[in-house]
Parts: structure tokens; C-alpha cells; sequence
């Protein structure tokens, strides 16, 4: 906001409004200075404060993110322009060839030309992509095991059950591999990984999750010992950049 201090309106009701518009723009400015000025001295301690005081990265990448996503709204609120641009160098990385792609056609209602009628004829085509995010899903194996008798001897023949990791448990390999992945890997506590569970319509207890985690366990634990011994065969230790006899 710019104002001429040496053409300043006449009417009050012109005044008053742009006083308010004024207040509210300091307002919005101090409290990005205050929170600047509180991301930057969390980077000092990051760098400079006793080890004891310093910060946890992951606690200041998520200040960031807050800060990356304030960012991210004002540009979105902003108006936006199509300008063709002759240097047409990708901005960003191009996404993966891996990943699956499912093709959208957008057409034209019809191959009339809209001008004058006449019949539209193709000259090309625009391609662009988005990244797309397809939610988890749960889903139930029913495992059917016809039963067979034979009226001579009356022997019932029947394929015998698949063994489960987890005895009694409703859990497939996939499903506890994603239980112990989410927990050890992306640190999220059971209790959460519970109320996850629940959105998708399967209430499952953090008890039961506990379970299946010890389960599972105790199916790693061979690889457990296979590792130690590994890790226990060199003369020193590493942990926490500190070499340990």
C-alpha cells in the first residue's frame, strides 16, 4: 500500500478505511518479523547453542514447513497467468518413469468448428501430468479349502491350512510389515496407527497392534542374531558419532 502524503483525501469515511487497512498491514508484518525473528534464532541455537539446548532438526524442519506453506498459500491467492514462454526448460523434475500413468482425455464436444461450422480436423495434442496420490487400502483374504470325502473308505481329504505368522491373528505378512514400518521406520506410535485403522472402518486395538509388533518379533529375531554377531565381530563400536570400546 502506497499512499501521497501531499494528496491526502478529503473525506473522513476514505480516512478511516485507510487507517484500518493500514493497522492491519502492520499487524500482519509484525507477526511475520516476530516468527522470522523466532525461526532464526532457532537456527543459532541449532548451530551455535550448547548441545544440551540445541534443537532437533526434525523439530525445526517443521517450522519450516509451517513457513514454506504460508508461502505457498499467498502465492495460491495471488492471480495467476498463462504466459507461453520460448525457453521451455522443465521447472521441475520430471516425474518417474515407474510410476503407473492413467491416461485423461479431455475432447471437445464435437468436431464442429464453433466459428463456422465446419469439420474440426486434429494438429496436435497437449500433454501435461499431475501427481496423483491413491489412498491405502484394506481389503479381506478369504481363504476357501474345499472339503473331499470318499464313499469307500469315508476319508475326509482337505488341503491343509496356511501357516499364519501370527498364530490366531488376523494379520497378513503385507499388513504386519506395514505395522512395523510405520512404527520403526516413519515413528508412528500404535495409538495413531489405530485411529489410521479406524478411518478406514477396521477398529483395531493398540493391543492387539502390540501383539502383532511382538509377533513379528519374534520371527526377526534370527536375523537379530545373524546382525549381532556381524556388529559384535569388529573391535570397536560406532553409536551416536562416539566410538565405543
Amino acid at each position: 500500500m502506497r499512499l501521497d502524503l501531499d494528496n491526502l483525501p478529503s473525506d473522513m469515511a476514505l480516512l478511516h478505511g485507510l487507517l484500518r487497512d493500514m493497522a492491519a498491514v502492520v499487524e500482519h508484518r509484525d507477526g511475520e518479523i516476530e516468527r522470522l525473528q523466532t525461526i532464526i534464532k532457532q537456527l543459532q541455537r541449532t548451530q551455535f547453542g550448547r548441545r544440551s539446548e540445541r534443537l532437533n532438526p526434525d523439530q525445526l524442519a517443521l517450522g519450516l514447513e509451517d513457513l514454506d506453506s504460508d508461502i505457498g498459500r499467498a502465492e495460491a491467492s495471488g492471480p495467476h497467468v498463462d504466459v507461453e514462454i520460448a525457453d521451455k526448460r522443465p521447472r521441475r523434475k520430471p516425474l518417474a518413469d515407474h510410476l503407473p500413468r492413467e491416461e485423461v482425455l479431455i475432447d471437445v464436444a464435437n468436431d464442429a468448428c464453433p466459428c463456422c461450422g465446419g469439420v474440426l480436423h486434429s494438429i496436435g495434442e497437449s500433454v501435461s501430468e499431475m501427481l496423483d496420490w491413491v489412498p491405502a487400502q484394506l481389503r479381506v483374504l478369504r481363504i476357501t479349502r474345499p472339503k473331499y470325502a470318499c464313499r469307500s473308505c469315508n476319508i475326509v481329504a482337505q488341503a491343509p491350512a496356511p501357516e499364519r505368522l501370527i498364530a490366531g491373528g488376523l494379520a497378513t505378512p503385507a499388513l504386519l510389515a506395514q505395522v512395523l514400518v510405520s512404527k520403526y521406520c516413519d515413528h508412528t506410535p500404535l495409538y495413531r496407527q489405530a485411529q489410521m485403522f479406524a478411518r478406514h472402518g477396521v477398529e483395531l486395538e493398540r493391543s492387539t497392534l502390540a501383539g502383532w509388533v511382538g509377533g513379528a518379533c519374534w520371527w526377526l529375531e534370527a536375523l537379530d542374531d545373524r546382525l549381532r554377531k556381524d556388529v559384535f565381530a569388529s573391535d570397536h563400536l560406532f553409536a551416536d558419532d562416539t566410538p565405543v570400546p
